[in-house]
């Protein structure tokens, strides 16, 4: 079976079920119990002989044996005593419940799993259909699924930039759905880019990636994501951690970090007080490597995003603008950045790029540096792709080729090659360089830098769209309700 006929069948039967109210998250929670479970069999059988631990009577035949009432009862037992097992089976069927109420929609499901080998079909094509559900799944807003799903643009980019290298270690403290792993493999595997041989490939497969996500369903549909595009193996280890990066310090230290931590400021937890009412409180997490304590949950993981590296370890890191320019805790770990780490490079992201609105984010590009009492980092280079841009997630999304431009200026490989293209004669210059003394001299060191004009200001003529102009109103109006929130809990606090 080609791609077309297997990508049609999975996706008109997810939408058969929306009718019945099953949501692309829900569906694809189901097919990644069924797809590892028909993978499994797969390599149980000749010539492969793999046990990977799936107990008898749990197993795929004995699904696919049964229908109507018997397999609904069968399958909720089955999710339970999977969840109850080890390794990267009890991931991947931890927390796992059926959600498909209707037997015969039960049957048809894992019949269309069962019509295909799995095992033999390429990576491109599993991986696709897993990425395009997963694409979906974020679109539904309703669900909150967007806010671990990061452009994929944006992700090919950041890797782009860094080019990390083979045989070196790469961790991701709050991994989604794994974006930042898949890219990492693609740019790793592309024999334009390397040529691996048997060793690099093998640890590329079961070395290389390191992750943390402590949500269950999200982990899950990492887990399998990362399997499908051959990352790990079925009856290995789990590469993504059940627990909280932030709680403690990392136990061992990697060579490049890709993260787009979890939107939110403020790190809470909720519980029932004496009179039976729900309460929140701030999390703080006191920690001897941090160099401030606060419950802000931003500059908590980029604190911890420098203490994971190695000494000549390499991070590209999404943050919101409050981490650029908040005083207090904000301030402290800025000028503890600058002085321990060469933070070289920082994009300026539009408005328009993710599924969550309001969001106002940056990438900071940095390297890990020795111990020293001079300040690591010398110049620090800005690209301005917000001021006069203007995207929307379904009319004008951003694209690789919108950010080629920036990929050029960065001089991946080679920054040292790098060239302004702002100056007084080109004042509509998008990258320009500062020297970090200048930065340490500003307002609490704040690194919210920009020098553009904003056009719609002077030229009312060419005001963009009004679906793209509609949208950014919102996103400024998000983004305010944001701060307005920050500081009415500061002012809330006894």
């Amino acid at each position: 079976m080609n791609t077309a006929p297997i990508i049609s069948k999975v996706w008109s039967f997810c939408t058969t079920l929306r009718d019945d109210g099953v949501g692309y998250g829900d569906y694809l929670e189901q097919l990644t119990y069924l797809i590892f479970l028909k993978m499994a069999d797969e390599y149980k059988q000749p010539p492969r002989n793999r046990d990977v631990g799936v107990p008898a009577g749990f197993d795929w035949p004995s699904l696919t044996s049964k229908k109507g009432a018997a397999l609904e009862k069968h399958y909720v037992a089955l999710l339970q005593e999977l969840g109850s097992r080890d390794g990267m089976l009890g991931q991947i069927f931890t927390k796992s419940q059926n959600k498909i109420q209707d037997p015969a929609k039960l049957y048809r499901l894992v019949d269309m799993v069962d019509s295909v080998e799995w095992v033999m079909e390429t990576v491109d094509v599993k991986g696709d259909i897993y990425e395009g559900l997963l694409e979906k799944n974020a679109e539904d807003t309703k669900s909150g699924a967007g806010q671990y799903f990061t452009p994929r643009s944006l992700i090919k980019t950041m890797v782009e930039c860094v080019r990390p290298a083979p045989r070196k270690t790469i961790a991701d403290p709050a991994c989604g759905t794994g974006g930042f792993f898949l890219a990492a493999y693609d740019f790793l595997n592309n024999p334009q880019n390397f040529k691996l041989d048997k060793v690099d490939k093998e640890f590329l497969k079961t070395k290389t990636f390191h992750g943390h996500e402590i949500v269950a369903n999200t982990r899950r549909m990492c887990l399998m994501n990362m399997f499908l595009h051959n990352i790990g193996e079925i009856d290995g280890e789990s590469l993504v951690l059940p627990t909280d990066a932030l709680v403690s310090s990392p136990s061992v230290t990697v060579d490049y970090v890709f993260a787009n931590p979890p939107f939110g400021k403020k790190s809470s937890m909720s519980f029932t007080n004496d009179d039976d009412e729900q309460e929140t409180d701030e999390l703080t997490y006191n920690r001897q490597d941090f160099w401030a304590t606060t419950s802000n949950k931003q500059l908590n993981f980029v604190q911890h995003i420098r203490s994971m590296l190695n000494t000549s370890g390499q991070a590209a890191v999404v943050v919101p603008d409050n981490v650029l320019f908040e005083g207090g805790a904000g301030e402290t770990v800025r000028r503890k950045l600058l002085q321990a780490t060469d933070l070289h490079t920082i994009l300026r992201l539009p408005t328009g790029i993710f599924y969550a609105q309001g969001v106002k984010a940056n990438v900071l590009f940095f390297d890990n540096k020795k111990a020293s009492k001079e300040t690591q980092t010398k110049q620090i280079w800005i690209y301005d792709y917000r001021t006069n841009v203007h995207h929307t997630l379904k009319k004008k999304p951003m694209t690789e080729e919108h950010l080629q431009d920036f990929v050029t200026c960065y001089c991946p490989g080679e920054r040292q090659a790098r060239e302004e293209t702002w100056g007084e004669e080109h004042p509509e210059g998008r990258w320009r360089c500062y020297d970090v003394a200048e930065v340490l001299s500003r307002d609490k060191a704040s690194l919210d830098i920009f020098w553009l004009k904003d056009q719609s200001l002077n030229d009312l003529a060419n005001l963009p769209e009004p679906d793209i102009l509609a949208a950014e109103i919102i996103d400024e109006m998000e983004a305010g309700l944001v701060n307005f929130r920050s500081v009415l809990q500061a002012l809330e606090k006894p």
